[in-house]
């Protein structure tokens, strides 16, 4: 059975009203990437000094993950302590 395209959807609204309708089970979801929603607030802040190659490697790799660096640099903070 092949499996119908994703539509478009504009709005969050549209999004809500798209889901609370539809058989998902009838679309093609391979193209779908898990997504990371952060809801706890931030109140504590890090400053720090890299070098410029360095930090210029870590914007390169944010941006082939979408995200901005800040979050890709938390990524990989919360990925180390929770591994150890």
């Amino acid at each position: 059975m092949k499996r119908k395209s994703m539509p478009s959807l504009r709005s969050d609204k549209a999004a809500e009203k798209f889901v609370a309708q539809a058989d998902l089970s009838t679309y093609d979801l391979s193209k779908f990437k898990p997504m990371r929603f952060e809801i706890e607030p931030k109140v504590a802040a890090l400053n720090m000094r890299l070098p410029a190659a360095l930090f210029e490697a870590i914007k390169a790799k944010a941006a082939v993950r979408g995200v901005p660096y800040s979050r890709y640099v938390r990524m990989l903070l919360e990925t180390d302590v929770a591994r150890h």
